[in-house]
């Protein structure tokens, strides 16, 4: 009896991790290779499952035995990618973040939690001359693209017109999720110091750089707005009366490490950001109860700056201003 309610529970399990739109029976059957209704026995516990098939089924659904059967062990399971040695490796990345965002919206109930050192990236790509110099910098100087070996900057760049169509997808997805976003003043400045090194650096034009300053006040009147209104919209529209809400937190003491926590369903899912760019993640649940438990704590000590607090808001917003404005008056 005991084995039947581990196996149920096992497939229990298994279940929360699929989008609501994909049947689990199906899933089975097509991992395991056998029929509906087999797959439906083996659900049931009528049939019980073998090693072999148990290791298929874990393989596929990314899951650990460990967490599973609440084995004492202080090992956390968790997935992801890392940089490839293929000429291609970000896009790969730019790939596989769209399918986590529409993974994510698969979900009827759905909310990311964001604690932030940085301007999420996806945020950029809303700004075609930001999203060309973010491109720029993940291929040359975190990605170490062979083929940008001596490349200076350039908006016409051709290479990066094969990256428009899946940035405006991952922007136009993240919009659609309810977000709760944990900011710092010094949360822009790693983009002012990436500005200010390839300045230094000979690879950029200083009448370049200041077009990239302007496009990043843009942004950052941008998200006033958002903040302000509350919602989610893209950068020159006005938000639609069914946009996501947008929560945006001011905390002064905590230094963000770039992790969200996603809430899809009843499960949580954590991700750690390693590499600038790459994340790796965990559906352990006592992993995500503590990160929720620590991102809710964080929230009680920040001023929250979206919809009320005014006088807080635009002081805030007025000071990322002012640190471009310092940069872009230092430019020849």
């Amino acid at each position: 009896m005991e084995a039947t309610n581990v196996q149920v529970r096992f497939f229990q399990h298994l279940k929360v991790q699929l989008p609501p739109h994909i049947a689990i029976v199906d899933e089975v059957a097509d991992v395991l290779g056998i029929s509906n209704d087999s797959a439906y026995r083996r659900i049931r516990g009528e049939k019980p499952i073998d090693l072999e098939e148990t290791y298929k089924l874990c393989s596929h659904f990314k899951i650990s035995m460990d967490q599973l059967l609440h084995l004492q062990s202080d090992a956390l399971i968790f997935q992801g990618i890392v940089k490839n040695n293929s000429g291609n490796s970000f896009e790969v990345w730019l790939e596989n973040v769209l399918r986590q965002f529409q993974y994510v919206n698969s979900f009827e109930r759905k909310h990311l939690y964001y604690l932030l050192k940085d301007i999420p990236p996806f945020f950029y790509f809303q700004i075609p001359e930001l999203a060309t110099f973010k491109y720029f910098f993940w291929m040359k100087s975190i990605l170490h693209d062979d083929a940008m070996k001596g490349v200076k900057f350039a908006f016409d760049d051709p290479r990066y017109l094969k990256f428009a169509d899946a940035s405006k997808k991952v922007i136009h997805y993240y919009n659609l999720v309810p977000t709760t976003e944990i900011w710092s003043i010094e949360n822009i400045n790693n983009t002012l110091r990436q500005i200010d090194f390839y300045l230094q650096a000979g690879s950029l034009k200083s009448e370049d750089a200041k077009i990239i300053y302007d496009k990043t006040e843009d942004l950052v009147s941008h998200l006033e707005r958002q903040a302000e209104l509350g919602v989610k919209f893209i950068i020159g529209q006005e938000p639609t009366p069914n946009a996501a809400q947008y929560r945006l937190f001011v905390n002064e003491l905590i230094m963000g490490d770039n992790s969200i926590l996603a809430e899809l369903n009843d499960t949580r899912v954590t991700f750690l950001n390693h590499g600038v760019i790459y994340f790796v993640a965990t559906r352990n649940e006592q992993f995500n109860t503590a990160m929720f438990d620590h991102l809710t704590n964080l929230m009680r000590k920040s001023m929250m700056i979206s919809t009320v607090g005014e006088k807080e808001r635009v002081t805030f917003f007025n000071r990322l201003r002012n640190k471009i404005h310092q940069r872009r008056a230092q430019l020849k």
